[in-house]
């Protein structure tokens, strides 16, 4: 039975095959749900989270679209191609990808003696490289006026505290490197955007705002976190018909935090 959201972009993505990498829990999750809503079949990406992931599925499912899950690790880079095949074997197509895997490695400055320099490395692999290989094993594979949107952050643009700095690296470069992507695939009509959302409540941010509830609040106009549905909400805009001039465009999702 149909469950697609009713209104001015009901069914809008009919038709289309999107590929959300991190898909199991959190925003991927909410992002896979808010796109199957606009009729779109998804398929999502995981790690270990084999159960959510199953879960996630037969939820999309239950909205009336075709959805299945890959597990598939980011930092291997060799994954990238088969976890893209596998999608378009699945489909028959890829129309919009989402690069929304990524991890948080945050806490500690630079010149700490205890400085995690393996898990930032990894950190690193994840959160760019693992998206550089996605992106290119999709790019060959994605339709002519397909979608790219790249997750990012508000710290990608503002660092307003210490501790984050090579996750803020990782994510100004996936701007830079969605400007190129735009630059490369804008002559078959693909548009690539990054959405920059602020703390949200998912797993990965919970570190931060335990320890900096009131000053994170202080640094926002409007003086709460993100939802998740209004983050996916921004990329589902994206993936649709109505944003198909708003090349290399950056959205934040943030409450005014980079005002």
């Amino acid at each position: 039975m149909s469950n697609h959201t009713e209104g001015a972009f009901a069914d809008t993505l009919k038709g289309k095959a999107a590929l959300v990498t991190g898909g199991a829990r959190g925003l991927g999750a909410a992002i896979a749900g808010a796109l199957a809503d606009q009729g779109a079949d998804v398929a999502i990406s995981y790690v270990t989270s084999a159960a959510k992931a199953g879960a996630v599925v037969e939820a999309l499912k239950a909205k009336g679209v075709r959805a299945f899950a890959i597990k598939s690790d980011q930092a291997d880079l060799d994954a990238a191609k088969p976890l893209v095949e596998e999608v378009v074997a699945h489909f028959g197509k890829l129309d919009i990808l989402v690069n929304n895997a990524a991890i948080a490695v945050q806490g500690k400055t630079v010149d700490d003696p205890g400085l995690d320099t393996v898990n930032l490395d990894r950190q690193w692999r994840t959160n760019v490289m693992g998206v550089v290989a996605t992106t290119r094993a999709a790019a060959q594979a994605l339709s002519d006026g397909g979608r790219i949107i790249f997750i990012g952050s508000g710290l990608g643009a503002r660092v307003p505290f210490p501790g984050v700095a090579d996750y803020a690296g990782t994510k100004a470069a996936i701007v830079g490197y969605t400007k190129g992507v735009q630059r490369d695939l804008g002559p078959r009509n693909i548009i690539a955007s990054v959405v920059q959302p602020g703390i949200m409540p998912t797993d990965m941010a919970s570190a931060v705002a335990d320890k900096l509830p009131d000053a994170i609040m202080d640094l926002h106009a409007i003086r709460r976190i993100a939802t998740l549905e209004e983050v996916a909400a921004a990329v589902c805009f994206l993936a649709g018909p109505h944003a198909g001039y708003m090349s290399g465009a950056v959205l934040d999702v943030s409450g005014g935090f980079q005002i």
